[in-house]
């Protein structure tokens, strides 16, 4: 019961800044800023690879987010409002730089959210951000947008405009590039 009351007031406090932020009050849009920047900023340094261009993105997604805070049309679905416009501001950054996804047709993949095969080496977070960190930015994103933001397949190939196949093929290379990436550091070590 206690955690609906929180729930319950957080929705109240998000409704109230939600509100203030419509009615141009600079302070709301701190407020909802300093709130939401720090996750919002993981997202972008995740899909775009680096901290330059993780800030910028955040700095244009929350300068459209204040543009257009008046078509948000229910303060409860604010989180999601603001996910959807630093991804896509993260997708655009991206296709500026003409991040390459291979296309590839009539391959059955299957979907696989399971448990990782862990063979006998260590997992260590570090070690599984820093391969990510180094995959080519197609597979990248792909792996981010599933794993990390928990779009589906279906969801990733409408947003970065390719086949499904093409996502599916992506996250499964992707996948595997980890697993041998993170193998490779620690035979090395």
């Amino acid at each position: 019961m206690q955690a609906f009351a929180n729930n319950l007031n957080q929705t109240t406090i998000t409704d109230h800044l939600v509100d203030r932020c419509k009615q141009g009050d600079v302070r709301a849009f701190r407020e909802l800023y300093n709130a939401y920047s720090a996750a919002m900023y993981n997202i972008c340094l995740r899909m775009t690879g680096n901290v330059a261009d993780a800030e910028d993105t955040l700095q244009e997604a929350f300068m459209q987010i204040f543009k257009n805070i008046e078509r948000l049309e229910s303060a409860s679905s604010v989180t999601a409002w603001i996910k959807r416009i630093v991804v896509n501001h993260c997708l655009s950054r991206l296709r500026k730089k003409k991040v390459y996804f291979e296309e590839v047709d009539n391959i059955d993949v299957e979907e696989d959210r399971g448990a990782v095969d862990e063979d006998s080496f260590a997992w260590t977070v570090a070690a599984i951000k820093d391969a990510i960190h180094v995959l080519p930015q197609g597979y990248r994103t792909v792996l981010n947008l599933y794993i990390f933001e928990e779009y589906s397949h279906k969801e990733i190939a409408v947003m970065l405009d390719i086949s499904e196949s093409t996502v599916k093929t992506q996250y499964m290379r992707a996948k595997d590039k980890v697993r041998q990436i993170v193998k490779q550091k620690n035979v090395i070590r």
